[in-house]
């Protein structure tokens, strides 16, 4: 067994796909390839994984990513249609138009999975500053970058987990997860960079983060609620949603924890606005960072 290499715990019954790390002496440092985990296993109970696609954990979290995607597809699209029919309402005619989604700052503790959320931003034309920045790092990297690139929505995500041997009632301490506290310093830099919770979206946590400390903090929407593995999409799918929701209405909670990969108890929040833009009429010369439509 050696660094990149494809593996299962078989205690779990293989249930999550991990890249390996680092290997130690009597144990393996684990990411998981799909979910925001960071964990550690004995040698022994590890098996190497040579074709990732037929095993059970890959072809179910496929399912579930496909499903979560084209109902972000259709979500769109049904988006569009509503706006155009708006402005035909409001202008007596077929009206052309553009669109101004809002601004994403994506932090993430892990580079795969930064290239996986940056090629979706790019899929679902969400303007996106993405940089992969080491969980530790992320609330000096925040203060430096907020006033920098002026976002809409920060993302700060990466890798968690409860750490072993904790009892029921250690979970509401923050000294029993990986990285929770570095998620929870970095929401409060965000809140001190804009404390209007509608003024600055900000998604934050991974797997089995500390949901009420993130929320405390500042944060609008995070994971997780039933301390549970979370995809590594779920924090962009909400910030999609966000990106895309007008900033005259809410984000649909239900719509946006539903419509998640891991659901209510992957990831909770609260009330907030969206901070989509239209405006008229179509400029002849597209400003950076709007998606011009017809």
């Amino acid at each position: 067994m050696k660094q990149g290499d494809l593996v299962v715990r078989k205690s779990y019954g293989g249930d999550v796909l991990f890249r390996v790390e680092a290997v130690r002496t009597h144990h393996a440092v684990l990411k998981g390839t799909d979910y925001r985990l960071l964990a550690d296993a004995p040698i022994p109970d590890l098996s190497v994984v040579r074709d990732p696609e037929s095993t059970r954990a890959v072809q179910q979290v496929r399912i579930k990513v496909n499903d979560s995607l084209q109902r972000m597809h259709n979500q769109r699209e049904r988006q569009a249609a509503r706006t155009v029919d708006n402005i035909r309402l409001a202008t007596q005619e077929s009206q052309p138009f553009f669109e101004v989604p809002g601004k994403v700052l994506h932090l993430d503790g892990d580079n795969n999975y930064l290239k996986k959320s940056m090629q979706l931003y790019n899929t679902m034309h969400v303007p996106s500053h993405g940089l992969h920045v080491h969980e530790s790092q992320m609330a000096d990297v925040l203060y430096r970058l907020l006033p920098q690139v002026k976002p809409d929505i920060v993302v700060i995500t990466g890798h968690d987990g409860v750490l072993k041997n904790r009892m029921q009632e250690d979970l509401y301490s923050l000294g029993s997860y990986k990285n929770s506290q570095n998620f929870v310093n970095a929401v409060r830099v965000a809140r001190e960079y804009e404390k209007n919770r509608d003024g600055l979206v900000v998604i934050a946590g991974a797997c089995q983060s500390h949901f009420e400390a993130l929320l405390q903090a500042g944060s609008n929407f995070a994971s997780s609620p039933g301390r549970i593995l979370i995809h590594a999409l779920d924090p962009v799918y909400i910030a999609i949603k966000a990106s895309y929701t007008s900033i005259r209405d809410t984000v649909n909670l239900s719509d946006v924890i539903h419509g998640t990969i891991s659901g209510i108890d992957g990831v909770g929040g609260i009330e907030t606005l969206g901070r989509f833009r239209v405006g008229l009429p179509k400029p002849k010369i597209t400003s950076v960072g709007a998606t011009l439509n017809p």
